[in-house]
């Protein structure tokens, strides 16, 4: 008996019956195109695994429905013309087949800047569009560009585009849809009085601003029938303080519950509750990183539950909302099982929805409903699946299997026997599929613990957002449950490879630490990779990671003004670390900009941050020595001396090829993987290592 009851039973959106009370959010995935007439396999497979993994209703992503205005990227599917059915029929088929419900999820980007990045062409040439002309000159939101004010003839068509949208989405087979008017899409922008300063009847009192919502509700209803469900995600709150406006000049709670009883009365069958930072766009829709690296205000009105970093933000919002609706209230917010079962059982909300726990691991509600629950793939929260440095379609740093046309892990014909060096999270991944396979694996470590240098990021990282422990553990599950083979505190070597007798060697002993060539590197304010990670290893064996994090904020072996050599990932994320522990940080590096290898989203929040917390920051810098003054650069022609403290040099990891030379001979099939082949990132290695393995 799961001990997920409430989360596991059943549930009603209008007419439709939910298998129970998980939905897996529309979040934008792009893996289609807008020219797509029909469904590709990656579209395909995507979704149907977690029609398979047995969510309660699927919500597939949104599609076009105004053409060009309600864009802002290619790598989404139409719906502004009846050609467009036919190739959702072919999704909604395969959702369906594995008796799943789902929604189409509809919105419009009308007031987001135009183009939306930089590096993403823009869909048509012009300004924006919204209620009213208001933008915000900020690094991290949408609105940089003033948009243009709708006419109430083009409000009223879009009101209609987006109810034939609803009925074709009906022909398709969707068993209903979901408008988007939270975030800072269209509808929220004539919604709030913050955005919407309009003197017609869709602007002004509470009422006309919600008329363009109201109307498009009812002309759906009107169009696609009354028992075609329709479900609206909107803005419990909208806060103005972390932008320096006053939150009654935005969507207050009292005016959102309004609204809401106004979208209850024209026929909405649930709501789905969200909230909004004004000027901080990502930390509406994944609340944990309003908290990174630091929350940008000290005190939070009181329906918003900030004393979890983000986890479960909008609950008191949604429990409020419940006081008042009806219809069923669904509650979204870096939920997880164990929350969204407390919130149902005490009656704050009727489902959770969730995404990126879902993208870690489809099979999770069919996992919980087997008392597997130890066995589900943690979602780090790294922010993988919202980067964009690597392009548009989204990535899964724990589940390498997402975005693939064949996600499947087949039984090889022949077995073998695996054997493979390093347990880092290419090793261990390398070693599940491997075991999946149905493989004799032999996973060697030559540390005491399985996990690589996990513990040692972690120690960097710190628990929030993203806690790296969680995935030693599910790896650790993971390894026993398939009898793997884990040998630890034994480094590989010929003696041991041989008495092993491989059919398979698999290299993933990372790569090797390389100490930059600088005049003055032996310095004695100098702290190298190689010696910091000596240093933390020796301490996180008496300590462990946990407390070690700890007590670092109490002491560290490091002066107070520091420069960084490198301004990469590893550089960012030790600049981050030292200044949270008071130290006066500098990074310099020689290209022209810094934060390579960061989630680009998140690399936005921190240069903002750095900015707050004054630490300075020198690109296109050459260093040219370091003295026991600090270190001399040259920028723009000019000789600088940085003064410092301690100065950390960082240089990029190196293939190791000399393992590889090494073991080349003992086994008919190698293997390497991992940084031991490419230095990169833990999404890249697990990939590496589960396209690896799933061919062996």
């Amino acid at each position: 008996m799961s001990r997920y009851k409430k989360l596991l039973e059943p549930g009603y959106i209008g007419k439709v019956k939910t298998r129970n009370r998980i939905i897996k959010t529309g979040a934008a995935m792009n893996y289609w195109h807008k020219d797509d007439l029909k469904m590709n396999p990656k579209v395909k497979a995507f979704y149907e695994a977690f029609a398979k993994g047995g969510v309660g209703l699927l919500v597939v992503e949104s599609p076009i429905v105004d053409y060009p205005l309600g864009g802002r990227w290619p790598q989404r599917y139409r719906l502004d013309d009846d050609r467009f059915i036919d190739g959702l029929k072919e999704l909604v088929e395969v959702i369906h087949k594995h008796d799943c419900p789902t929604f189409l999820l509809l919105w419009h980007d009308g007031p987001w800047q135009n183009p939306l990045f930089p590096d993403v062409p823009p869909l048509y040439e012009g300004p924006p569009v919204g209620s009213y002309p208001i933008k915000l000159d900020t690094p991290l939101d949408f609105h940089r560009d003033l948009p243009r004010k709708l006419t109430i003839s083009e409000i009223e068509e879009i009101i209609d585009k987006f109810a034939q949208a609803a009925l074709r989405a009906k022909k398709a087979g969707f068993d209903g849809v979901e408008i988007n008017a939270a975030s800072s899409h269209l509808f929220h922008n004539f919604l709030s009085p913050f955005w919407n300063r309009r003197e017609d009847d869709y602007g002004g009192s509470t009422e006309n601003r919600a008329r363009i919502l109201i109307n498009t509700i009812k002309e759906i209803k009107n169009r696609a029938g009354k028992d075609f469900a329709v479900s609206v995600i909107m803005n419990a709150i909208e806060l103005g303080r972390a932008f320096g406006v006053q939150d009654d000049k935005c969507l207050t709670f009292e005016e959102a519950k309004k609204i809401a009883l106004l979208l209850e009365e024209a026929g909405a069958d649930a709501l789905h509750v969200r909230s909004h930072w004004l000027g901080y766009h990502v930390g509406g829709f994944l609340p944990d990183y309003f908290f990174y690296p630091e929350p940008p205000v000290k005190d939070f009105p009181s329906l918003y539950y900030a004393k979890l970093h983000g986890k479960a933000a909008n609950i008191l919002l949604a429990a409020q909302l419940k006081k008042y609706l009806k219809i069923p209230i669904i509650l979204v917010g870096k939920m997880d099982p164990d929350l969204g079962e407390k919130a149902l059982r005490e009656g704050k909300a009727d489902f959770i929805a969730m995404n990126r726990r879902l993208l870690a691991d489809p099979e999770l509600p069919r996992k919980l409903a087997e008392g597997r629950e130890d066995e589900i793939a943690p979602c780090t929260a790294c922010g993988t699946c919202l980067d964009q440095s690597k392009g548009m379609e989204r990535r899964c740093r724990i589940n390498a299997a997402m975005g693939k046309e064949d996600p499947t892990i087949e039984t090889s014909r022949d077995r073998k026997k695996v054997v493979i060096i390093g347990a880092g999270p290419a090793g261990m991944e390398a070693a599940r599929i491997s075991a999946l396979r149905g493989h004799e694996v032999t996973l060697i470590e030559k540390e005491p613990k399985i996990g690589g240098l996990l513990d040692l990021a972690f120690l960097v990282k710190g628990p929030t957002p993203e806690d790296v422990l969680s995935i030693v553990k599910y790896y650790k599950t993971q390894l026993k449950r398939l009898k793997v083979n884990v040998i630890t505190n034994k480094k590989a070597d010929i003696e041991l490879i041989k008495k092993l007798s491989p059919d398979v060697l698999i290299i993933a002993a990372g790569g090797k630490i390389v100490t930059p060539q600088i005049k003055g590197i032996d310095s004695k304010i100098v702290l190298t990779s190689d010696i910091l990670h000596k240093q933390a290893k020796k301490y996180l064996k008496i300590f462990g990671p946990r407390l070690l994090y700890l007590l670092t904020k109490i002491w560290i072996p490091i002066g107070k003004r520091v420069v960084i050599i490198g301004g990469n990932l590893q550089g960012c994320e030790i600049a981050e670390f030292l200044v949270k522990r008071g130290r006066q940080v500098t990074i310099v590096e020689e290209g022209e900009k810094i934060g390579q290898g960061v989630v680009d989203f998140r690399l936005a929040l921190l240069l903002e941050w750095f900015n707050k917390k004054g630490v300075s920051i020198y690109n296109n810098a050459k260093v040219l020595e370091i003295t026991n003054k600090g270190v001399i650069i040259e920028k723009n022609g000019d000789r600088l001396l940085l003064e410092a403290d301690t100065v950390i040099p960082l240089a990029p990891m190196m293939p190791n090829e000399e393992l590889v030379e090494i073991f080349k001979n003992f086994a008919k099939e190698i293997y390497v993987i991992g940084d031991c082949k490419e230095p990169s990132l833990i999404v890249d290695a697990i990939a590496s290592a589960w396209e690896t393995a799933r061919k062996i």
